[in-house]
This record gives structure tokens, C-alpha cells and sequence, in this order.
């Protein structure tokens, strides 16, 4: 049973996770209208018990994310891809098969106190995350692997260094992945 505060979007966010993961303790930002006393409540929380960051796989959830991030440091994440959270064009939570809500909590990640340089963008190139034609399909399933979300390479790279996914893991994932295209 998870213990941290999971921090979503929006009710309906709230409730497709509850489906997933039995009763859980929630709350919502209202989309980006993330108050301060939000934000100082999410904080208070993250001390007393953790916090999981849980936000919709677009821009504003990104932006959200990252509001929380500048002032909950110590908060984790976890990732949606777009395509799991996504239904009749409309990206969201709230869209996602309650087995894909259950992945993404099977690889939460937590930002390491100093952004270790364990990747480099020809690290990306040289396995075909970047500059391939499949790049892009390549890091959506290297990204839900490693519990990271899908994005661009270079975002990609961020969140390869700033979660601090170690090398061994990260080729061991990229394994896993090309293995089960053969199969």
C-alpha cells in the first residue's frame, strides 16, 4: 500500500487512481491553478509522510509538475506515457487503463540532491534513442521501462541524469526492450 500523499490534476485524475490503488491518500491541484497554500500543504506532507507527483503527460502537467518540483524537491514522480493517457484525442490521468495507473507506480522515481552526468547525448545516439527512425518508439518503451515517461530526447536526457538511472540499468532496459522485439 502506498503511504505518500499522490498529488493529480483534477477528481476525475483522483478517482481512476483510487480505482487502481484502493484508498489512497489524494489531492488535486486543480489543474494549474496550484495554490501556494497548495503548494505549502504538499511541502508539510512530503516531510511528514512523502509525496507522489502524478500529473497528466502534457504541458500543463509538466508545468505543474515542475512548480512542485522548485518547491517540493524531495517529491517523487511518477510517469504516465501519452499514449496510455490518451482517449478520443484528450490526454489526461484520467484516460489511462487502470493497469497502465498500476505500471506507473511500479516505477516511481525520486530526483538525486545533485544532477549526475551518467548520460551524454551520443550515449542516446549510439543505442538509437536519437537520430534512428524508431527514436522516438524506442524511448516511449525505454521510458515506460524505466519509469521515466515519454519525451523528446532531449527531456530524455534530463530525467535519465536528474532521477540518477544508472548505466547498468539503463542497458540492461534497453535489452529488455529490443529483446522483446524479437520475440
Amino acid at each position: 500500500m502506498i503511504k505518500e500523499l499522490i498529488v493529480v490534476e483534477g477528481k476525475n485524475d483522483a478517482h481512476a487512481v483510487r480505482q487502481a490503488l484502493g484508498e489512497v491518500d489524494i489531492i488535486w491541484t486543480e489543474g494549474y491553478g496550484l495554490t501556494k497554500k497548495k503548494l505549502d500543504y504538499i511541502a508539510e506532507m512530503a516531510k511528514r509522510h512523502g509525496v507522489i507527483v502524478f500529473t497528466d503527460p502534457d504541458t500543463v502537467g509538466e508545468q505543474i509538475r515542475n512548480r512542485i518540483r522548485t518547491h517540493v524537491p524531495q517529491a517523487k514522480h511518477a510517469y504516465l506515457n501519452r499514449k496510455a493517457a490518451t482517449k478520443l484525442g484528450d490526454i489526461g490521468v484520467e484516460n489511462a487503463a487502470l493497469h497502465e495507473i498500476s505500471r506507473a507506480f511500479a516505477h516511481i522515481q525520486q530526483e538525486q540532491g545533485t544532477l549526475a552526468e551518467n548520460f551524454t547525448i551520443e550515449d542516446l545516439f549510439s543505442v538509437g534513442l536519437v537520430g534512428s527512425m524508431r527514436a522516438s518508439e524506442y524511448r516511449l518503451a525505454l521510458g515506460s521501462k524505466l519509469g521515466i515517461g515519454d519525451t523528446n530526447a532531449k527531456q530524455f536526457l534530463h530525467r535519465l541524469n536528474r532521477f540518477g538511472i544508472s548505466r547498468e540499468l539503463f542497458f540492461q532496459a534497453i535489452e529488455e526492450v529490443r529483446h522483446g522485439e524479437r520475440s
